[in-house]
């Protein structure tokens, strides 16, 4: 097995590990929420989404939080800066 980082999740996969893995249920309604408003308004929509569910996820703790974090904070990093 290779020592390599695991590779940064993208946003919308971000959203869906939320809602398969974290163990709190308010959570993964939101990460739901997030999803079916990108669906409905598309990318527009994104850096909220990205900023509310990092918001929510902030006590969820493992190898899976962490990714999830990593990935939702380099994104809202990226698109501040555009």
């Amino acid at each position: 097995m290779s020592d390599a980082p695991p590779r940064r999740l993208g946003v919308i996969e971000a959203f869906t590990t939320v809602v398969n893995a974290c163990p709190n249920g308010a959570v993964r309604q939101v990460a739901e929420r997030a999803l079916e408003t990108v669906k409905r308004d598309g990318a527009d929509a994104l850096p909220v989404q990205a900023y509310t569910v990092l918001t929510a996820v902030r006590g969820w703790q493992g190898d899976k939080a962490t990714q999830v974090k990593d990935a939702l904070d380099a994104f809202l990093a990226e698109s501040d800066g555009t």
